[in-house]
């Protein structure tokens, strides 16, 4: 199994105990991508591997005899505490973002624990330790592994504080461990006397935490795998949940930042008279931003004064040398290296392309266009400096990362940064970002105060016009595809070539994403394809002066659609039914056809007679060890397609909460959707980006939402994602009932207008 991202070790943090303040140039941004790298490949990385079905929680690694002392991050004290009235309250190393971490996390905990559901609760970890990730050495959250990467470890952690529990209570009641048994937050003897956990608290956290413990097998779930109502459901619906742009703190003052109107441009002079005018505006400051840039940070007692201000101040920019990314400049820069030949990723006979008598040919071109993140929650930072040490919140996807980029800012350990983490409105990967960019602002505004002998927690908010254009996009791609076939599904030549920036040269983690020239997150879901086509698959990496980041499901936002397209227009041209055809191909992935002909089934693809002026659109996909199938209903308005019904077969083997899985498919399809908007795309002239909001960069609204019908294949394997999953297949499925409506493929997303 090739994980979707590899992460830096937890041994960066004492790495960056010694490391010194500034690093590629001095005060420019947080340690500075080569020092950052050079940490992190020093200390090491560590590569996601699923665990196995054993039902034993144990330490492993030791000589017979001499067990290991438990990790951080197997201790129960690290995760659960319980009060006197029986409320389990569980800590969460992971940020919860909407993906429901804070509900399906808790009921691992809770259903190896025998807790009494209605009782327990959830909060999030700061940045430590304990909190770091098993597999990956670092706290983050990323590549849809909270589940995943977290079954073993807080079941262990719930049968842990279970069996402290069992020993107290033994102890308590003068009965045997052996004799005792455990329900709804008590421990029950033989006689049926009781003791709630509440009242065992404290003499169970006494108790030596037992190195190896048995875990239930999956017939025994009571919790797991039921539909369970999310705990943060009601703060969120009712408006009470804080995020991190809601904190206040006695003496903080707002930021709002001044960027370059061109990646990596830099302040030539600026007059800050007209800004300083403002009422409740402090001071303007000129600030290194991470890239070599440089930037203002408008400091004022409130968001509007700031905001306001930031419309008055006069600002010349350096702009000598800075590329200048055109769009239209770009795109026939790439359409002229996919004829050219690239770095070689996978080889296959090509010679039946060029075959006398010609066979039949598909020549095809895929363009997809940046996009920007835009989380609800637009990005912010709070931080209070105070020289010997820093409090941060921050609503992270790398607190690790986070809290180290702080520390190199400041010249501090990273023991000496305390990092909250704050609820977010969202990210879909905008908060992992291995620059920290937003928070190295934060950071450089705190220090830049603090000299000034101005101490006090400062807020950074960047507005939601900061967010479209200020970088870390999906990256745009192009890919060129030449496939001989022989008309009966067969395919006898396949020639791909993908162009598009690498989203990870450059950062820490190239080192294992990126092999022999290629970055594999441009070609997942081309590269593994289930399907067994012999693809001869080239790369091209140019470079471009755009800030470049993961996006929700990554490389299979734009290789899903090229493929599921292009399987839907073989089957067409052999007059093969779409869905058998995909059926045979895939006979050996039963996963897929699991997923596949339960969302065929429940849909009623070639059963039902759809209403006049419909058709079918399917499509299959695997990413993050889960498939996802859709058939989907569509119409034709105005030269639009209209989304009618959506049915959604979902193989992520065991399902921790359906109804959390649920509610990410149904996000995942809409934000799925999205892309295929006329509007969706972010373009640059003269190398500005051109959007600004969501009047100009179009999102999907209420409307654009059609009914999900979803069905889940029943398992017990160890879970696999479900945060990204459900955006890949989306796409190619409305551009294959659009084909069947019109005899139209439309090969570029968005759509056209």
């Amino acid at each position: 199994m090739r994980p979707m991202f590899q992460y830096l070790s937890g041994e960066l943090a004492a790495a960056l105990a010694d490391a010194p303040e500034s690093s590629d140039a001095p005060g420019e941004g947080g340690l500075g991508r080569r020092v950052f790298l050079k940490l992190g490949l020093a200390a090491g990385f560590a590569l996601y591997a699923a665990p196995g079905g054993a039902q034993e929680a144990s330490t492993g690694g030791s000589a017979p005899g001499a067990p290991e002392p438990l990790k951080p991050f197997q201790q129960p004290s690290a995760f659960v505490a319980i009060d006197a009235d029986g409320i389990v309250t569980v800590t969460i190393g992971k940020i919860d973002f909407g993906q429901g971490v804070q509900t399906a996390l808790p009921m691992l905990v809770a259903e190896e624990m025998d807790a009494d559901w209605s009782k327990v609760r959830c909060e999030l970890a700061p940045a430590g330790e304990a909190y770091k990730d098993p597999f990956f050495h670092i706290q983050m959250v990323g590549g849809s592994t909270s589940i995943k990467a977290s079954w073993q470890q807080y079941r262990e952690i719930g049968a842990r504080m279970r069996a402290m529990l069992v020993a107290a209570a033994a102890k308590q009641l003068n009965t045997p461990a052996a004799q005792l048994r455990t329900e709804s937050g008590s421990v029950v003897t033989p006689d049926g006397r009781r003791l709630g956990y509440g009242a065992l608290a404290q003499a169970a956290f006494a108790e030596p935490v037992p190195p190896s413990v048995p875990l239930k097998d999956p017939s025994q779930f009571k919790l797991i795998g039921k539909p369970v109502n999310r705990l943060d459901a009601r703060a969120k619906s009712s408006g009470r949940q804080d995020f991190g742009i809601d904190l206040q703190l006695p003496g903080q003052r707002t930021v709002v930042m001044v960027h370059p109107p061109v990646f990596g441009g830099r302040v030539a002079r600026f007059d800050a008279a007209p800004a300083l005018a403002v009422p409740g505006v402090e001071e303007v400051l000129q600030v290194p931003l991470t890239g070599g840039a440089t930037g203002l940070a408008i400091v004022a007692n409130g968001f509007w004064p700031a905001r306001k201000a930031r419309e008055l101040v006069k600002v010349d920019w350096d702009l000598a040398g800075v590329e200048r990314v055109d769009s239209a400049a770009q795109l026939a820069q790439f359409r002229a290296l996919a004829k050219q030949p690239g770095i070689v990723v996978q080889r296959a006979d090509t010679a039946a392309l060029t075959a006398k008598p010609a066979p039949a040919l598909i020549t095809a071109e895929f363009t997809f266009p940046y996009l920007a993140h835009t989380p609800m929650e637009p990005l912010n930072c709070t931080i209070d400096f105070r020289g010997d040490r820093c409090t941060v919140w921050v609503g992270s996807q790398f607190q690790t990362v986070d809290q180290a980029q702080v520390a190199g800012v400041l010249g501090l350990k990273p023991e000496q940064v305390t990092l909250h983490t704050m609820t977010a409105g969202g990210g879909f990967g905008r908060r992992a970002t291995p620059t920290s960019d937003y928070v190295v602002e934060a950071a450089q505004v705190a220090k830049a105060r603090h000299a000034a002998g101005k101490p006090g927690p400062v807020k950074m908010i960047w507005t939601r016009e900061d967010d479209v254009r200020g970088g870390y996009y999906r990256p745009t791609h192009l890919h060129r595809v030449e496939i001989a076939h022989d008309r009966q599904g067969g395919v006898l030549a396949w020639k791909h070539v993908i162009v598009g920036q690498s989203i990870t040269m450059g950062t820490p983690f190239a080192d294992f994403m990126v092999k022999n020239g290629a970055d594999a997150t441009m070609t997942e879901g081309v590269a593994e394809s289930a399907y067994p086509f012999p693809i001869a698959l080239e790369v091209h990496h140019p470079k471009a002066n755009v800030p470049v980041l993961w996006w929700r499901s990554v490389g299979h936002t734009h290789t899903a659609f090229v493929m599921e397209t292009l399987v839907d227009e073989l089957a067409r041209a052999g007059r093969l039914d779409p869905v058998a055809y995909r059926r045979q191909l895939l006979a050996r992935h039963e996963r897929h056809l699991a997923a596949l002909d339960l969302a065929v089934a429940k849909s009623g693809y070639g059963k039902t007679t759809l209403a006049k002026g419909r058709a079918w659109g399917v499509a299959v996909h695997e990413s993050f060890n889960t498939v996802v199938a859709y058939v989907v209903e569509v119409s034709m308005k105005g030269g639009r397609p209209v989304l009618h019904r959506v049915t959604a077969g979902v193989h992520c083997n065991l399902a921790v909460n359906p109804r959390t899985i649920e509610a990410q498919v149904q996000g995942a399809l809409v934000m799925g959707i999205g892309m295929t908007l006329p509007g969706a795309a972010i373009t640059l002239k003269n190398g500005e980006v051109e959007q600004s909001n969501w009047h100009d960069y179009r999102v999907p609204i209420h409307v654009d939402a059609p009914p999900v019908d979803l069905h889940i294949v029943p398992s017990a394997d160890p879970p696999t994602g479900m945060g990204e999953c459900g955006v890949p297949p989306i796409a190619p499925a409305i551009a294959n009932a659009v084909a069947a409506l019109t005899g139209k493929r439309w090969r570029s997303l968005p759509f056209p207008a």
